[in-house]
């Protein structure tokens, strides 16, 4: 199969006619590249909050809601897609309600059914818990599709290796890490983050950003990144680990074929099988960690 990792700019729409355009046109470039799974990044649904006016999108908290007053017109549009050029998609994630009073950072997958199902950001950034007030979501879910079992780690969450482990030992084979993130420091740390869950788990993971200034909207006005496919740099993947990427800044599709039975031969056969060992973590941590002080003896 083929999996394309959306690099997303963020723009100012006059209108919804202008975003079923874009997203319209995006699904479809990524349709003709023979993708079977289309990766958007986090917080690409921010952009619905121009639909509001300038005065919205520049409010943090009118932002949130002018989003989440287009969300079953979202749904709407990404079933659409997804059935008339028969892929799957990871949705850009954006503000939803869930069972508290704040909103969680949700990414939605849809395949030419429907909708898949929902996933929610487990763990915030310093800005969505001190200055944005955005909820965790609670739990954690593998989708069992045709093109394998699908984990969703979302931005931040990639940085977290247990979360990641969680879904590998639930059965997840490839693994979707949507971003957002303003500057370099933050898209290496996501970068950094994916490359690691792909060599810990011997998996496929896939990094989608935001690309670009949108200085219209204080919550995402800034996005640094470059969209990426990883795999374990072992056994039938690049020695770098680095399936596609886009360059840095520059909004397009990485895109990359996949051979499903891959994961599974290199966790059986590769060079180092980490997945099958991570185990073995807990039997070393198992005797109590002894701190060796001055003076030292021999």
């Amino acid at each position: 199969m083929k999996i394309a990792a959306a690099a997303y700019p963020l723009d100012f729409l006059p209108d919804w006619a202008a975003y079923e355009k874009k997203l319209t046109d995006w699904v479809g470039q990524g349709a003709a590249e023979g993708a079977d799974l289309l990766v958007f990044p986090e917080y690409g649904a921010m952009e619905l909050a121009s639909l509001g006016g300038a005065a919205v999108a520049a409010d943090l908290e009118a932002a949130l809601h002018e989003v989440m007053a287009h969300q079953a017109a979202v749904t709407a549009l990404h079933c659409q897609l997804a059935a008339q050029h028969g892929v799957h998609i990871l949705g850009s994630s954006g503000p939803a309600m869930a069972d508290g009073p704040r909103p969680v950072n949700r990414a939605v997958l849809y395949g030419p059914q429907g909708v898949i199902g929902r996933q929610d950001k487990q763990i915030m950034t310093r800005f969505e818990r001190e200055e944005w007030d955005i909820a965790p979501g609670q739990g954690l879910k593998v989708f069992d599709t045709v093109l394998g079992k699908i984990g969703i780690i979302i931005c931040y969450d990639s940085e977290f290796p247990l979360l990641a482990r969680a879904l590998v030992e639930a059965g997840a084979e490839i693994l979707l890490a949507p971003s957002c993130t303003e500057t370099l420091a933050g898209y290496t740390r996501v970068k950094v983050g994916a490359m690691a869950r792909a060599l810990e788990n011997q998996c496929v993971t896939v990094h989608a950003p935001t690309v670009g200034p949108a200085p219209w909207c204080p919550a995402v006005d800034m996005n640094a990144g470059a969209a990426a496919i990883y795999g374990p740099p072992d056994l039938g993947f690049p020695e770098t680990g680095i399936l596609a990427q886009t360059v840095l800044n520059m909004p397009g599709w990485a895109c990359a074929e996949i051979e499903p039975a891959s994961v599974a031969r290199v966790r059986r056969e590769g060079a180092v099988l980490n997945h099958a060992h991570w185990n073995e973590q807990e039997n070393r941590l198992s005797a109590a960690i002894e701190v060796v002080k001055p003076p030292y003896s021999a």
